[in-house]
């Protein structure tokens, strides 16, 4: 019998559980070579407007997701093959040499993912191998849809309600116990340091608590503490537009957009959860968000790279947006005189995180406001959040622009009343724009409108210590 070979292909998807390829490749295999490869168009490429495409932060979260992920497979009698390269030329080289009959990986749907699998899938052919993909970022399955993906409703509504009651969601696959032992001699290589990913240790920001360690461990460490230890879960839906701290909502995103996480895991304990405890609206809401997640990976599947295009989904192309530097400098390093924009844009740059409520404020002044090419904010966006995933990110961005699935033509968010309603006190601001920590509650959204006597007595010049406002906001 012929001895078969395969690699497994480590992605954005860096776990054991709930792990399709690797369970595909166990059961078509004798032995797995589990490979990650450190892209450095990824690490050290630039976006179109010139952002780094990959921040300090989430090139922190991944190194720390692939060292834990090499951890968990020496765990259990594997290792992890790992190099700094091309993936298409890397793993090429590597599947040449070893002779494997297969490569494993879990399928990617977005341009930039897809041009490196196809390029890798082609040299494989000219040696008689080829890649076997899986699935492995989606709660839902396409083939248990009511609809063919490219009939997927484009208003999210829509869909929900076409596929919660009647589209199962499959239970996650186990993690393996053990894989085969490795009979092929391999140097599997040095784990990399930031450094040789073009990165420097980012700071911790004194008394932030939005931390996220990558990987598997700590992602699962996450989800036991917010859903079965704390019960944190029972108040998601009462709690998550709230602004500071690690606990007024899941804060799972940067596990799954690295794949640290399965969707299928977080539903499955959820309901784990209501066996015990009751269903109530925030365990259902946080289902809802994983919907939320799912419907915009549909929604670029569906759209291909329309999502990245100016005109969005919607084809629109009668905008009249500018690309001012000077405004969106302002807007990206958190000066624009708005305290609640500046907050959360200085907590972005700080921390690599931004509140859900944070994200569609920022967006919708930068579009609505400033006048701003969206294209420019979702860059920016992706360039420097930990949880970066493309289609959550340019799903959300076409929704605020207008140009994706919103059935609202022209939303608007009122930054002041947003402002006042979600951070009262003023103690996001207060955190966030030191400058301003004296004021008291009814000035702190409005600073611009205080005396000189009020400038003097709470030790803040606006104008000098704090911007002037870019522009009147409606109140």
């Amino acid at each position: 019998m012929d001895y078969r070979r395969a690699i497994v292909w480590f992605r954005q998807d860096l776990r054991l559980h709930d792990n399709e390829a690797l369970l595909d490749a166990l059961k078509s295999a004798d032995e797995v070579i589990p490979v990650y490869v450190f892209d450095p168009r990824i690490f050290k490429g630039k976006t179109k407007y010139g952002f780094p495409k990959t921040g300090s932060f989430r090139a922190k979260f991944i190194l720390e997701s692939v060292i834990d992920l090499r951890a968990s497979l020496q765990a259990i009698g594997s290792d992890l093959w790992v190099r700094i390269g091309k993936p298409e030329e890397v793993i090429f080289e590597l599947a040449r040499s070893v002779k494997s009959s297969w490569v494993f990986c879990n399928r990617e749907r977005t341009q930039e993912e897809v041009l490196v699998q196809d390029a890798l899938e082609k040299n494989l052919w000219t040696i008689g191998q080829e890649i076997w993909y899986s699935r492995g970022k989606m709660l839902l399955y396409t083939a248990d849809l009511p609809f063919p993906v490219p009939h997927t409703p484009d208003v999210f509504t829509q869909f929900r309600k076409e596929v919660e009651k009647i589209v199962p969601v499959r239970d996650p696959l186990p993690a393996p116990d053990r894989l085969p032992p490795l009979s092929t001699r391999l140097d599997y290589g040095p784990m990399p340091e930031l450094r040789d990913l073009g990165h420097a240790t980012p700071p911790e920001p004194a008394g932030a608590s939005n931390h996220f360690k990558g990987g598997e461990k700590a992602g699962l460490e996450r989800l036991r503490y917010y859903i079965h230890d704390s019960l944190l879960v029972d108040r998601y839906k009462e709690t998550r537009n709230q602004l500071l701290g690690m606990d007024y909502s899941s804060k799972f995103s940067p596990w799954l957009s690295q794949g640290c996480l399965s969707p299928k895991l977080i539903y499955s304990e959820i309901k784990r959860h209501e066996q015990a405890h009751g269903e109530n609206e925030s365990t259902y809401w946080l289902v809802f968000e994983l919907l939320w997640r799912d419907f915009f990976r549909f929604m670029a599947k569906k759209h291909g790279n329309k999502i990245f295009r100016e005109e969005g989904i919607t084809g629109k192309r009668d905008h009249n947006w500018t690309e001012d530097w000077d405004l969106f400098s302002k807007w990206a390093e958190g000066q624009t005189g708005i305290p609640f924009i500046d907050a959360n844009m200085r907590e972005l740059r700080q921390t690599g995180f931004m509140s859900n409520r944070g994200r569609q404020n920022a967006a919708s002044f930068l579009v609505k406001d400033l006048n701003i090419n969206w294209l420019m904010g979702a860059e920016y966006f992706e360039s420097l959040l930990v949880d970066y995933d493309p289609c959550s990110n340019y799903g959300n961005w076409n929704y605020i622009a207008g140009v994706g699935s919103d059935p609202r033509e022209d939303r608007y968010f009122n930054i002041h009343s947003q402002g006042k309603r979600y951070d009262p006190k003023g103690d996001f601001i207060r955190f966030w724009v030191p400058e301003l920590r004296n004021l008291p509650q009814e000035k702190i959204h409005q600073p611009e409108y205080l005396s000189l006597e009020e400038q003097a007595f709470y030790q803040v010049r606006i104008g000098k210590d704090y911007p002037e406002p870019m522009i009147d906001l409606v109140n």
